[in-house]
């Protein structure tokens, strides 16, 4: 629970002697380059392999003759939109961006940067942190929507070279009783998701104490934590807008 406490504490700290707009805007720019495009590669890698995995598995559980070949493509999308694309996107990111925004707060106090950021009078959580949070959820959604349409285009390949299924029965499943909110779902996942892995990566990081090896240890403390995190708004965010 005190920790909880100073997870607020640190949310409120936000927005108090915040910096001008044109500061803001330079470092939030500066965040969507480390935190969007450097993740371009593994985004793209990770989400076509994990679309063409769950077009192989989906077609060889729904071998039937009572099943026409289309249900592969219907089930592939829903499961990539609504959980492929969204969550397990982020959880590669929690891993990567948010052991980065922790080691890099952590660093930046155990060499007392933070402290001589506060001895200037500047609010070093306004500064550092909201930069970070802003960029994540700017980027993240950006993210996700390219791995959706990798994970589908690789679930496109893997049914159609492999032989399991036609090109014009994977697309006919894709647009088959499609959900235009399945889309808003995942968009809404992505910017859930973003802040929570953002602000309790930087939250992890601000607080290190120690030296090198308690950096290590905030960065793997942020991944954890961020995973638990995204698992537990994945399950709320379902049962609030998913539910009947």
């Amino acid at each position: 629970m005190t920790n909880i406490g100073r997870y607020m504490v640190f949310l409120g700290l936000l927005f108090v002697n915040p910096e001008r707009f044109k500061v803001y805007l330079r470092l939030v720019v500066n965040e969507c380059v480390l935190i969007g495009t450097n993740s371009i590669f593994i985004v793209s890698i990770v989400s076509t392999f994990i679309g063409a995995v769950t077009a192989v598995q989906t077609a060889y559980n729904l071998i039937s003759p009572l099943i026409p070949d289309y249900v592969i493509g219907l089930v592939t999308r829903d499961i990539i939109l609504l959980e492929v694309a969204p969550t397990f996107t982020c959880i590669v990111l929690a891993g990567k961006v948010g052991s980065n925004i922790a080691g890099e707060l952590g660093t930046m106090r155990i060499t007392e940067q933070i402290d001589a950021i506060e001895v200037m009078g500047i609010n070093p959580v306004s500064y550092l942190v909201l930069p970070k949070i802003i960029a994540a959820v700017l980027m993240f959604p950006l993210l996700v929507i390219l791995a959706g349409f990798l994970a589908l285009l690789g679930g496109y390949f893997a049914a159609t070279v492999t032989g399991i299924m036609t090109e014009q029965d994977y697309i006919k499943g894709i647009r088959d009783g499609f959900n235009a909110f399945s889309v808003t779902f995942a968009l809404i996942k992505a910017f859930v998701f973003a802040f929570l892995i953002a602000s309790l990566s930087a939250f992890q990081g601000f607080y290190t104490r120690g030296g090198a090896l308690e950096v290590g240890q905030s960065s793997t403390q942020a991944v954890t934590i961020s995973a638990i995190a995204v698992l537990l708004a994945d399950y709320v965010l379902a049962e609030l807008l998913l539910k009947n």
